[in-house]
């Protein structure tokens, strides 16, 4: 399921490297010193200064914890798909997002289609 996550790396979720960030729209990942995943969240159209409103924020709740992001403008989209793929290799979705109220697809990451399954010989 890794090549469904978000492929930027991991940084230290400081002031400074917030502040390094345009206000753009997209999507996060916030984690723990151990790297278990805290959140998935979005910066959406409502966020005044995009992804460094919000982070700014998990800052505040946080700490100094890691983070990763992705500017996309289809960040709904794109947050329910890391949402998907997080149940789909934990079982359950990140602590943070436990008050998640959406039903969620299913991905299925074992499954191709291959011509068997499209009844091709």
């Amino acid at each position: 399921m890794s090549g469904l996550d978000i492929r930027n790396e991991w940084h230290a979720l400081t002031s400074d490297n917030i502040a390094a960030l345009p206000a753009q729209l997209g999507v996060y990942e916030i984690a723990d010193e151990a790297g278990t995943t805290l959140k998935i969240g979005y910066a959406g159209g409502h966020s005044l200064f995009g992804m460094r409103s919000v982070l700014e924020e998990e800052l505040a709740e946080h700490g100094e914890v890691t983070f990763r992001h992705e500017f996309t403008h289809g960040y709904l989209t794109r947050w329910n798909e890391l949402l998907m793929v997080h149940h789909a290799s934990h079982g359950e979705l990140p602590p943070g997002n436990h008050d998640h109220n959406q039903p969620l697809g299913t991905l299925s990451p074992g499954t191709q289609n291959t011509p068997q399954q499209n009844g091709a010989n």
